[in-house]
This record gives C-alpha cells, sequence and structure tokens, in this order.
C-alpha cells in the first residue's frame, strides 16, 4: 500500500477520552493478572467501561462503545465473536489428491 493511501484511524472522541481508552488497553494484561476469576475481571472491566462512558460527549457515545465493546470482546469480558483468519502456509489442499497414496 502507497503511503498517500494509509489513513490515521479516526479518533472515536475527545483526546481525553481517546487517553482513557488507551490506558484502559494498556492496563488489560494487569487486570487480567490481578483479577483471577471472571467475575472479578468483569467487574473491574465494568468499572473502567463506565469511566470512559462518564467522560464521552453524547455524540460520540455510540463510537466510543462500540470501540469498548470490540477491546471487551477480545479479553472476553464482553460476549461477542473473536474473529480469526486462517493463513495457510502450503496453500489450497486439492482435497481429492491429499489423500492419495504414491
Amino acid at each position: 500500500m502507497h503511503a498517500s493511501t494509509v489513513r490515521e484511524p479516526t479518533p472515536a472522541s475527545t483526546p481525553q477520552v481517546e487517553a482513557l481508552i488507551a490506558q484502559l488497553e494498556t492496563q488489560m494484561p494487569d487486570l487480567q493478572l490481578r483479577n483471577p476469576n471472571l467475575f472479578a475481571l468483569a467487574n473491574a472491566w465494568a468499572e473502567r467501561y463506565d469511566a470512559v462512558l462518564a467522560a464521552t460527549p453524547r455524540a460520540d457515545r455510540a463510537n466510543v462503545e462500540a470501540r469498548l465493546a470490540r477491546i471487551g470482546i477480545r479479553w472476553g469480558v464482553m460476549p461477542g465473536a473473536r474473529v480469526t483468519t486462517e493463513f495457510r502456509a502450503l496453500g489450497e489442499i486439492n482435497a481429492p489428491s491429499a489423500f492419495l497414496r504414491r
């Protein structure tokens, strides 16, 4: 991709909210270590989630909630499917010929 076609991500909200989201993302590994069970982790997550939303202007709320949901899904504290992609090392497998003995 050419450098002129690379777009910077659009901020979801104000610089203060962006800083709170960035702080939350960097704290998640430690938060998970300090809260050994899922209930404790979910409670700690909910406190931080509410704090970020409290600082979010009403007009930006939907974007910030979506971003927090993606973070929560990634860390297993919010419902949703994690999306993964398979990268085959050898390319496509030709199914009929894959099981032929030589």
